[in-house]
C-alpha cells in the first residue's frame, strides 16, 4: 500500500503569511540603484520612446527624482548625461560644467545624504559613439583610460560619491585610481563594469543616450557572452587595481556569472537589469502577455538570488514604493 508523505512542501505555500515567513530572498529598498538621464536645459521631463515610464529631465527635474529616491530609502542614482554637442574626445564628459558635474552639485545641494554615482565612460559624448579615443580607425586603450581618469576625477570634485567607469578598457581601475589619489580624492570608491558582455539588450539604452557606435561595433572591448571564465578574470584584474565593487552586466543573460563571482570573490557585487531588460517586460506587458508588477519582482528576486548585493534597475522607484 502506497503510504502518503509525511514530508508535505506544500502545507508553507498554503497562505501569504506562511509564504512570507519562509521566503529565502528578500530586496530592500537599498539595495537598489536608479539609473537617471540628465540633459540640459530647465523643466524638461520628456518620456524616452523606447523605455516607458523613463525621462530625460533637466538638472530642476532631476532634483525631484533624486528627492524621490531619498524618500524611498533607494541605495542610490547612477547619472548618464546627455551632452549639448559632442566631439571625437568626448570633452564634456571631463568638463567641469558638464551636465552631470552641474547635476552632481544640485544633487548634493538639495539631498546631501543621497548616494550619487556617476557613470564614467565616453559614449554618450563622443561623436563617434564609442567608448574611447579612436585613433586609425580603433580604439586607443591608454589614450582612452587617461581621459576616464579626467572624466572620474571632475566627477568626484563635483561631489559624485562613486565612480563607475563602464568603458571595459584594459587597465582602466588602476588608471582612474591613480589619477583620483593623485588629485587628493583617495576616499572616492570605484564601481567597475568588469565583466561587461557586448550584449544585444543595450538597445534602448543607446537610444536615450544616444550612444549608438556611428562605425563597427563594440566587440573589440565589450566581452563575449560565451565566456564565462575571461569573465572571472576580468573581475579578478580590476579587484586587483583596486575596484571596491565590480558589476555583471546585463544582469539576467548572465545570471551563472553573478553567481560565479560571488562565490570566487566574495566582494561587494553589483549588476545592472539593463534597458532592453526593463523594455522587454514594459512591452509584454502593454501586450497583456504577463503581469508586469509580478515579472518584475520575479527578475529582480532572481538577479538577488544569483549573489547581488546592489542591483541597478529601471524598475527601482516602483519596487521600493511597493516595499
Amino acid at each position: 500500500m502506497t503510504q502518503f508523505p509525511i514530508r508535505r512542501m506544500r502545507r508553507l505555500r498554503r497562505t501569504p503569511a506562511l509564504r512570507r515567513l519562509v521566503q529565502e530572498t528578500h530586496l530592500v529598498p537599498s539595495q537598489l540603484v536608479w539609473p537617471l538621464f540628465v540633459v540640459h536645459g530647465e523643466g524638461v521631463r520628456r518620456e524616452i520612446a523606447a523605455l516607458p515610464g523613463v525621462y530625460h529631465t533637466s538638472v530642476d527635474e532631476l532634483v525631484k527624482d533624486a528627492e524621490r529616491a531619498q524618500r524611498l530609502g533607494l541605495g542610490g542614482v547612477i547619472l548618464f548625461g546627455i551632452p549639448q554637442a559632442k566631439d571625437a574626445t568626448g570633452s564634456e564628459a571631463y568638463d567641469e560644467q558638464g551636465i552631470v558635474q552641474r547635476a552632481a552639485r544640485a544633487l548634493k545641494r538639495a539631498v546631501p545624504q543621497l548616494l550619487v554615482i556617476g557613470d564614467v565612460c565616453l559614449c554618450e559624448y563622443t561623436d563617434h559613439g564609442h567608448c574611447g579615443v579612436v585613433q586609425d580607425g580603433d580604439i586607443d586603450n591608454d589614450a582612452s583610460v587617461y581621459l576616464l581618469g579626467k572624466v572620474a576625477v571632475s566627477q568626484a570634485r563635483a561631489g559624485v560619491d562613486l565612480v563607475a567607469p563602464s568603458d571595459m578598457m584594459d587597465g582602466r581601475v588602476a588608471g582612474i585610481r591613480k589619477a583620483l589619489d593623485a588629485a587628493g580624492l583617495a576616499r572616492v570608491p570605484i564601481m567597475s563594469y568588469a565583466a561587461k558582455m557586448a550584449s544585444a539588450f543595450y538597445g534602448p539604452f543607446r537610444e536615450a543616450a544616444g550612444s549608438a557606435p556611428q562605425f563597427g561595433d563594440r566587440q573589440s572591448y565589450q566581452m563575449q557572452g560565451t565566456n564565462a571564465d575571461e569573465a572571472m578574470k576580468e573581475i579578478q584584474l580590476d579587484l586587483e587595481e583596486g575596484a571596491d565593487i565590480v558589476l555583471v552586466k546585463p544582469a539576467l543573460p548572465c545570471l551563472d556569472l553573478i553567481r560565479r563571482a560571488k562565490q570566487e570573490f566574495g566582494s561587494p557585487l553589483a549588476a545592472y537589469q539593463v534597458s532592453g531588460e526593463y523594455a522587454m517586460i514594459k512591452a509584454a506587458a502593454q501586450r497583456n502577455m504577463l503581469d508586469e508588477c509580478r515579472a518584475m519582482w520575479e527578475t529582480l528576486h532572481a538577479i538577488r538570488r544569483a549573489g547581488a548585493d546592489i542591483i541597478l534597475s529601471y524598475f527601482a522607484p516602483t519596487a521600493a514604493e511597493l516595499l
